[in-house]
């Protein structure tokens, strides 16, 4: 279709698009709506399709015609539109509430407003520093990973010290239901007093923590939520007794354990086989993680103060969508998915935005880059992309999503991509045995607690 754009940005995340379309163009329109209208309708007195266009006006009203032959006009305008200028909408775009109608004979003028994302600049164009782990596994590394092996051996065992519990340690306690927690009543539960804790609520292990063994206690808490504007309250209430604190007990690896847990005939060949095993996983890994690292630092680099709302929905619409299908794969729901967890609804929803927030300031610092760089998505590059999807026909596939106006989105995700392979070809990296360090602060947190003065309460 031949049409005539001029654009004009009064706001910064705002393109407002002035159309013409021609004479010619806009009585096609209106003859293709007749047509429609004729063939769709079963008029009487007339074959099917052979209406006049009178006795159509006469009948659906010749301003109905024109209203329709209007929207599928600006329904056919608007991805062309998208597509010469390259746009990627973040909302839907708008020819405003009362568009004009055509008129036989004459050209059509509107507006389209497409809101957009808007143009940024970074604090930094410089390839970022970024810290890797080296591409052979360290000692440390090799360390944690026998450990996580041997975390599965671990028993608990009953602690005898004298003293209450505290957040972190596993119980065994006999519960009795008083109301409405059946589900949880029974003896000798082991439980693990993690706030956070999957399955348990979160106030029946603040209730349990600083019992004693042989202690018993009323625990008592209210869940709130709401339905149909209407906010429900439920009770709960149990009784505990604390049987037991436990105490971890992680075998010390040998020769024989190495064998007989591992088949492995040693210690050394146990660590080995962690060894390659480790190195073996960080060639996949290891440019996956530059690229994130890289992609993350240069996030940090973006001058925005806030994000647009529209275009923070949307990432957050794209997360959720994987994150459900990824679920859906393994054949859980999300509420099974944050029962499971101890998770409440609102805590997911604002690590989700967390999430989309550092995902689209990472994408505005992309584009900012590519443009910075003047990397270009050819239609090479978008044909290529688009054989790369192993469609079955690349140039039917290239017209059809012409017509839709995707092609702006594809092309902007091809810059970004050239913007990530840019920043992981010229990234400073130097290595760090982050597992190292990670001990190396724990142990050094610990001895810090263990040499500070115990404070009691006559302490002045």
């Amino acid at each position: 279709m031949k049409i005539t754009v001029t654009t004009e940005r009064p706001e910064a995340n705002k393109v407002i698009a002035k159309i013409v379309v021609a004479a010619e163009e806009v009585n096609k329109a209106i003859d293709k709506t007749y047509k429609d209208i004729a063939h769709r309708y079963n008029f009487q007195g007339f074959r099917r399709g052979r209406t006049p266009r009178p006795v159509i006006d006469g009948i659906i009203g010749k301003q109905a015609v024109m209203a329709q032959a209007t929207n599928d006009l600006l329904t056919e305008v608007e991805p062309q539109v998208l597509d010469d200028l390259d746009l990627v909408a973040i909302e839907q775009p708008s020819f405003g509430d009362e568009p004009a109608l055509v008129e036989q004979g004459n050209d059509y003028e509107a507006e389209l407003t497409v809101t957009v994302m808007p143009e940024c600049e970074l604090e930094s164009y410089d390839a970022p520093a970024i810290n890797m782990p080296p591409q052979e596994a360290t000692e440390a590394e090799i360390d944690h990973q026998i450990e996580q092996l041997l975390s599965y051996q671990t028993t608990f065992e009953d602690d005898d010290t004298d003293r209450a519990c505290e957040a972190g340690d596993v119980v065994s306690c006999d519960i009795a239901d008083k109301e409405g927690a059946a589900h949880l009543a029974g003896k000798n539960r082991t439980l693990s007093l993690n706030p956070a804790g999957a399955g348990v609520p979160e106030q029946l292990v603040n209730g349990i923590i600083g019992m004693k063994a042989g202690e018993t206690k009323d625990i008592t808490w209210t869940v709130s939520h709401t339905h149909d504007d209407e906010t429900i309250e439920h009770t709960f209430s149990v009784d505990v007794t604390l049987n037991s604190i436990k105490k971890a007990v992680t075998p010390e690896l040998t020769d024989e354990l190495a064998k007989n847990s591992f088949g492995f005939d040693t210690v050394a060949e146990l660590r080995d086989a962690v060894k390659e095993e480790i190195e073996e996983d960080k060639v996949n890994s290891l440019p996956r993680l530059k690229e994130d690292r890289a992609v993350e630092a240069l996030g940090e680099q973006l001058v925005l103060e806030e994000l647009p709302e529209p275009y923070l929905n949307q990432v957050m619409n794209d997360l959720a969508n994987e994150f459900l299908q990824q679920l859906q794969s393994q054949g859980m729901t999300l509420d099974m998915y944050l029962g499971a967890r101890g998770l409440k609804t609102d805590d997911f929803m604002a690590d989700l935005r967390r999430q989309a927030t550092d995902r689209a300031r990472q994408s505005l610092a992309l584009d900012a880059l590519a443009k910075k760089l003047d990397f270009v998505a050819t239609e090479a590059d978008v044909i290529a992309e688009i054989t790369k999807a192993g469609v079955d026909n690349v140039k039917d596939m290239f017209a059809q999503l012409k017509n839709e106006g995707r092609l702006p989105a594809i092309r902007e995700a091809i810059r970004r991509s050239k913007a990530v392979d840019w920043l992981v070809e010229n990234a400073a990296v130097t290595e760090v045995d982050e597992i190292a360090e990670r001990r190396a602060a724990a142990e050094s947190e610990e001895a810090e607690e263990a040499a500070a003065p115990e404070v009691t309460e006559d302490a002045e």
